[in-house]
Order: structure tokens, then sequence, then C-alpha cells
């Protein structure tokens, strides 16, 4: 099966991708030919299969401490697996193709913890990470072999086991003399520094902070749960940001750490949210204004971010925007608005990649390297020890 794989010219891989968001699954089929960084690709096919209200919901609970137990991670594991199984399959049918055409799928699955670094205090804390929707379920569902895990290796070297997805930003928009950051905006923001003319041990990454994840718990709760996210950010829009309780969210400590540095749920999730909802409140602060209030505190921290670790040492003339955020046309005005002149702010779809299914695209080529024995991290990004292969194989036999 394996050699097979490695001798076709071209491979239909699916990405799989459910991220801090939460919202569903993302799935592309991706048509690859040729190996590595030159490697040919193609988006045939996407989509997105939303979380119902409850899964959702039992998912935050599964991603805190408060909430989760040993017992929910076992089940809910395997339930993911059966529901990106499934992913898997709607894919295929959109297609128009037979599961078994497909060669290999590519998993990210979906973080529930984090540990960035180890615990003074917690011995058993180490610099550790927990992906769930098991690799095993998925393959022997679907029948064809799945890669996953992946974020594990690159700790295991010392790494923050993310951002993963600037080595798909170095082999889609590295330029030789332009300066770009590739800036995602899912539940979390992460950046991708790429200089002008850098060489892949030249490109550096980091989480910003939250990207949609708290204006996204703003918005469910104060429309008693009617809806989930700003669609195109007309709520913020007709909102005014309350510049104290601005300032005080800024005080986060995360936002003056030096890169490599990486976040989650664990930090920003719906507890900090909560605390913040209370604040706003309290204050007696409009629900357009506290979604304006956290609308620009995730605007604010991304180009905070910039101003602090990387425009001082780079000329960026190109910041180029994929995931959710991007829709949110308030949050991108008031980004825009954040940044110097001459940085220009664009989608990702104005260079040809779908800003909607980029993740999944790049979990589709990293199974597609480890297939091939290829590293498929930047080490300079994460801050592990050395470029390796990351990732563990689930055959379906």
């Amino acid at each position: 099966m394996l050699e097979t794989y490695i001798h076709k010219n071209s491979r239909f891989v699916v990405g799989l991708m459910s991220g801090t968001s939460l919202d569903g699954i993302d799935a592309a089929l991706v048509r690859i030919g040729g190996q590595g960084l030159d490697a040919d690709i193609e988006l045939a096919a996407f989509t997105t299969v939303p979380y119902s209200g409850e899964v959702r919901e039992k998912l935050k609970q599964a991603c805190s401490l408060e909430h989760s137990s040993a017992a929910m991670l076992c089940g809910i594991n395997f339930y993911l697996g059966r529901l990106f199984a499934d992913a898997v399959r709607r894919l295929a049918a959109l297609a128009g193709i037979a599961p078994d055409e497909i060669d290999l799928i590519g998993s990210h699955g979906q973080t529930v913890w984090h540990i960035p670094a180890a615990s003074e205090e917690r011995w058993w804390e180490v610099p550790s990470t927990l992906q769930i929707g098991d690799i095993s379920v998925i393959a022997k569902e679907t029948g064809i072999p799945v890669v996953g895990d992946f974020r594990t290796a690159d700790m295991a070297v010392g790494g923050q086991g993310a951002p993963l997805v600037p080595y798909f930003d170095y082999m889609f928009l590295r330029h030789p003399s332009k300066g770009r950051i590739a800036q995602n905006i899912g539940g979390i923001g992460n950046c991708t520094v790429i200089p002008a003319g850098a060489s892949s041990n030249g490109i550096f990454a980091f989480d910003t902070g939250p990207g949609n994840m708290l204006i996204d718990q703003a918005v469910y709760r104060l429309s008693g749960g009617e809806r989930s996210y700003d669609e195109g950010g007309a709520w913020a829009e007709r909102g005014k940001a309350n510049q104290v309780l601005l300032d005080r969210m800024l005080e986060h400590p995360f936002f003056a750490i030096r890169p490599p540095k990486t976040t989650g749920r664990e930090a920003f999730g719906a507890f900090y949210a909560e605390q913040w909802l209370e604040e706003a409140q309290s204050a007696a602060l409009a629900p357009e204004d506290i979604v304006a209030t956290f609308t620009a505190f995730t605007a604010q921290s991304i180009v905070r971010n910039y101003r602090d670790f990387i425009f001082p040492s780079y000329r960026i003339e190109e910041i180029i925007v994929s995931g959710g955020g991007a829709h949110n046309r308030t949050l991108m005005k008031m980004i825009e608005e954040e940044l110097p002149a001459g940085c220009k702010l664009t989608a990702s779809e104005e260079w040809g990649i779908d800003g909607d299914a980029k993740e999944a695209i790049a979990f589709a080529v990293f199974a597609d390297h480890y297939m091939f024995g290829l590293p498929n991290h930047l080490s300079s990004a994460t801050g592990a020890s050395r470029d390796i292969v990351m990732g563990k194989l689930a055959l379906p036999n």
C-alpha cells in the first residue's frame, strides 16, 4: 500500500482541520503531484461540516479544566473520529468520486489542551499537547490510510507544537523582493513572517493571541445562543469600542512574551471571555459596544505583536489574511487602520489561496510529506531543535 502511494505521479489527499473556533470540520480534497517544496498542489473540492450547537458546547467543556473529565475525553475522542470520517465521505460525494479513489487522509484533530511551557508547581505538566479525533477510527471507517497527531512530534524535539502552517506559507507566499506576513485569524490568531528572499530557516512564526474566539463567545452569549459569530462584523460595526476596557484587556501578559509563543483556549477560552463580558455588562455597555470592544481587542493585539516583534527588524509590504476573520469586514478595517503607511492588507484569495480551506490543504500536504519521509514543519517557526517528519500513520487494514 505505502509503496504504491510513493510511486504515484499524482495523489488525491484529504486534509481535515477542526480549529479553536469550534465551528466545524474543514475538509479539503487536494491533488498533489511531485514532492516537497516544489510539489504541485491543486484544490479539487472543499466543504465545511458544521458542528451542531450541542457538539460545539460539549467541545468547549472538553477544552476546560472545570467541566472536562477522563471519561469525556475518552468518549469524544472516538465520537469525533466518526464525525471526521463522515466529513471525508461527504467531501467525496461533493467531488463526485468514490472514497476508494482517495489515497490518503491528513487529520489535524481537535486541540483540547496545549501546554507550551513547563509548570514550576506541577512536575507532571511538561510541555505537551493533546488533539482528539482518533485516527484509527477515521482509517477503519473510511478504508483510507490516515496520518495524524502532527503536533506532538514537534514538541518532542523542543518545539511549541505550533504554528505548523508556516511551512505551507513558505511554499506558496515567499517572494524574492517583498517582505510578507501571512496572518491567519481563526479562533486563535497566528502569523508567519516571510522576509524578502528568505530561505526556509529565515522564516519565523508565532501566535498573536485571540482571533475570533472572544468575539464568537460574546456574540453567542449576547444573542442568547441564537448566533455563533458576528457575520461580516455587522454587530461590531454598529458599536463603539470602550477604550478603558480595551486598554485593560491589552495588559494580558501573553502579548509581552517574545516569539516563539503559542496559546489557545486554555488562556483565551470561554472562561476568559465570560470574565470580560461580566465587566462590560457591569459597566452598562450596550451589546454592540461589547462586540466592538472584543473585535478591537483582536485587531490591536495582532498589530501590537507586529510593532513589538516584526516591524523593528523587517520591512513588511504585504499582509495576507486567511481564516474566518478575513470575512469580518469590521475586524479587517480595524487592523488596516492600525498599520503603518505602505503596508498593504489583503485576503489570501487575492493570491489564489482559499482562506477558508488553507489549513485543511496544509494538513493534506503535511500528510503527503510524511509518506515520503520529508520534513513537514519549520523548526524556525516552532522553536524545535531541528526539522523533523511529523505525524503517525493509521492503516485501514
